[in-house]
């Protein structure tokens, strides 16, 4: 029987340069997405769907009270991120919570309605919204 070979594959040089243009757009990539480390992301605090404070994580450490429907929450900046440390609900899932850092995450107290999203370093008006969050 006379069989043919498979001939070897090695990779050439040409394979390399693809290889390192992949990761260097992959790392391009998420350079952007990433964005600046999170110093442009903003706290934004809604209250009966309202919205009644807008601050900036980089620049507003310290604690910050709010009156929801009878219910006393205080919101507590730090660098880790944006947090309930106390509210004055009967089921506390607010402050169970923990700490959210990244644009799009939030925390809810339905028995005040109250509602602390971080949103994206754009100002309302000033770019378009993010429609989607990755990572």
């Amino acid at each position: 029987m006379n069989m043919k070979r498979r001939p070897k594959l090695r990779p050439a040089a040409w394979d390399g340069a693809v290889v390192g243009l992949v990761l260097a757009l992959a790392v391009g990539c998420g350079v952007l997405l990433r964005g600046n480390g999170g110093s442009g992301e903003m706290a934004v605090v809604s209250i009966n769907g309202e919205e009644v404070d807008r601050f900036s994580l980089a620049e507003s450490a310290g604690k910050r009270e709010y009156l929801a429907n009878g219910y006393v929450l205080v919101v507590a900046v730090s660098s880790e991120g944006v947090r309930v440390a106390e509210a004055g609900c009967p089921t506390q899932d607010c402050v169970h919570t923990g700490v959210i850092s990244r644009s799009g995450q939030s925390i809810v107290c339905l028995p005040g309605r109250f509602i602390l999203r971080l949103a994206g370093g754009t100002e309302r008006g000033n770019g378009p919204d993010v429609d989607a969050v990755i990572g």
